[in-house]
């Protein structure tokens, strides 16, 4: 449910790593509930971006602020209270359904009493009971992502970070995960989503493009598409890169 907190904020953060920057003074604010889409070609910056705000990588200059927590010095603090599924969806295949759940709903911190009785609701909500007891490794790839999506908000972060996270799933359990991720909203937890798929932008309530380290735009999807005069963000995204190739 989107309301008026903000829960990441960032002025001019700036990643350099010799003389290439990664990030460039990038600017904005992310609120409570939102679903905000982080969108970017390759190497244009943002899987760096995420890091500094995921607390994994400290920036060279800037301020970011992540679930009322400074970058700088409380990083280990943003940790406790994001969580984050990456594309290969952080999952040990060796491990069975429900020893994923207890291991990562104990390193987020929950308890004996908390993972027993969180990991049953999960297993349920996911009517996966038959498949608990087996190994990850075995399941479809849509059933891994689901699993890694629900181990992310297990302890109900403020934020869950997500990384290209329906990269190569197909078209109708990406609608399932996007359903998934609907309903952690209304339970008020914050989506920053990566993603190559420009239709799932549409689902966003705002989208920023990064292009070479520099957010080139940012706003809802309907106003990104009256800006540039198309009818979808993959031509919004288009004339961006013909823009940033002509150098304007």
């Amino acid at each position: 449910m989107l309301n008026e907190e903000i829960v990441i904020k960032t002025n001019k953060l700036t990643k350099t790593f010799g003389d290439f920057t990664a990030v460039n003074a990038i600017s904005f604010e992310v609120k409570s509930g939102e679903i905000f889409g982080f969108l970017g070609a390759n190497g244009a910056g943002k899987t760096t971006a995420m890091r500094i705000l995921c607390g994994l990588l400290s920036p060279t200059s800037g301020e970011a602020m992540v679930a009322g927590y400074d970058v700088y010095k409380e990083n280990e603090l943003i940790k406790k209270h994001i969580g984050y599924m990456s594309q290969k969806f952080s999952l040990y295949e060796n491990l069975t359904v429900r020893e994923n759940i207890e291991f990562f709903g104990g390193i987020y911190g929950l308890s004996r009493k908390e993972l027993k009785e969180k990991g049953n609701d999960l297993i349920g909500r996911l009517g996966m009971e038959k498949e608990a007891n087996k190994l990850v490794g075995s399941l479809p790839l849509g059933w891994k992502q689901k699993i890694s999506f629900s181990t992310a908000i297990l302890h109900q972060p403020k934020i869950v970070f997500l990384d290209e996270p329906t990269g190569g799933v197909d078209p109708i359990t990406r609608r399932q995960f996007w359903d998934m991720i609907y309903e952690a909203t209304d339970a008020g937890i914050t989506i920053f989503v990566t993603t190559h798929y420009m239709d799932e932008a549409e689902y966003c309530n705002r989208v920023s493009i990064m292009v070479d380290g520099s957010i080139s735009a940012l706003d809802t999807p309907h106003q990104l598409k009256e800006q540039f005069e198309t009818d979808s963000m993959e031509g919004v995204f288009l004339k961006l890169a013909r823009q940033a190739k002509r150098g304007e």
